[in-house]
């Protein structure tokens, strides 16, 4: 069993957690620290225990606003967060830098922001490549000796970085984008995670808020919003995957389900250690997400899903080629 598996048994978490990006970063202008404070406090209330944060969202402030929504609560949940990948603060432009001495500040830098001593999960968010994976995770694994990190995570990694990163230290979890339309996860990096008892975190469960209805058409995206660069969310692409919505939203009716509900299931269902972490700037639909982990799936429906959002029906790549880029994880 994984270590992250028995630190969220320990905090009788759900397996559902929340994703805490999008508060800070990413989906157009942050949320006022009221708001997302509410939002987290709300969250804790609901049962949620598995929180995700990193370096990178909001260039420090989602750190800082998880920090202090969540730091009287600290004993009674699971905190993860990321290095590796950050805003630089005087260009404001993102660097990809897993250097040992990077990982090292970084790490101290976070503990500082989320008012803890130590975090329950580190990933490395981006592995550079200049790097070699042994160097960046070896550092990781001096920061648990010195129990600063209780575990280690590696974000967006294909199965061969995986099994060397293993060998230099036991990784507890991967967390890479796996969704009903975002299956890559699929090709070689969820076996090779079973094969060593790694958890599998789940993030963008909702296709990025696609499948929860939320996106229409192109224009209703905020100046700001990274997916008014995404290929799936543009033209033609994005034409052809409402159309498979439209079907996804039929099919949830016929069952009597909400669809954000539907999507989460179904991931759910793909295994027992598989951990979705869907965000949301709304207190209702956090809620709505928990909700999936009461709903329980028929085979049937599970294939009828899954073959609805194969990877050959969906249009469009997940990243812009610059994006594919920086990361290691397998392509269809």
């Amino acid at each position: 069993m994984s270590l992250l598996v028995s630190l969220l048994k320990s905090v009788n978490a759900p397996q559902m957690g929340l994703g805490c990006m999008n508060l800070s970063h990413g989906y157009g202008q942050p949320v006022a620290d009221a708001d997302g404070i509410r939002a987290l406090d709300a969250a804790f209330d609901m049962g949620y225990r598995h929180f995700d944060t990193a370096t990178l969202y909001g260039a420090t402030a989602n750190e800082r606003l998880v920090g202090r929504a969540l730091a009287d609560k600290r004993h009674s949940l699971v905190l993860a967060s990321k290095c590796g990948m950050a805003i630089d603060p005087a260009t404001g432009k993102k660097i990809i830098d897993s250097h040992p001495a990077t990982l090292r500040r970084q790490c101290e830098d976070s503990l500082r922001r989320l008012k803890t001593y130590h975090l329950d999960l580190y990933y490395l968010h981006r592995w550079d490549k200049s790097v070699p994976i042994e160097e960046s995770v070896g550092e990781l694994g001096r920061l648990v000796d010195e129990g600063k990190i209780r575990t280690i995570g590696l974000s967006e990694v294909s199965a061969g970085t995986l099994k060397r990163a293993h060998a230099e230290h036991p990784i507890s979890a991967v967390q890479s984008e796996y969704s009903l339309w975002t299956r890559n996860p699929e090709i070689a990096i969820l076996q090779a995670c079973r094969e060593r008892e790694v958890a599998f975190v789940a993030f963008s469960p909702l296709g990025r808020g696609f499948l929860s209805g939320a996106i229409k058409h192109e224009d209703a995206l905020e100046e700001g919003d990274m997916r008014r660069h995404l290929p799936r969310f543009n033209g033609t692409n994005l034409t052809h995957n409402l159309q498979r919505l439209d079907a996804f939203k039929a099919l949830a009716s016929q069952w009597k389900l909400p669809i954000s509900q539907l999507a989460l299931a179904w991931l759910q269902a793909q295994g027992d250690d598989i951990f979705p972490i869907p965000g949301s700037r709304s207190i209702a639909h956090i809620r709505e997400n928990l909700g999936a982990c009461m709903l329980t799936l028929e085979p049937a429906i599970l294939d009828k899903l899954g073959t609805l959002f194969s990877p050959e029906t969906v249009a469009g790549d997940r990243y812009t080629p610059e994006q594919l880029a920086e990361v290691d994880t397998e392509q269809f």
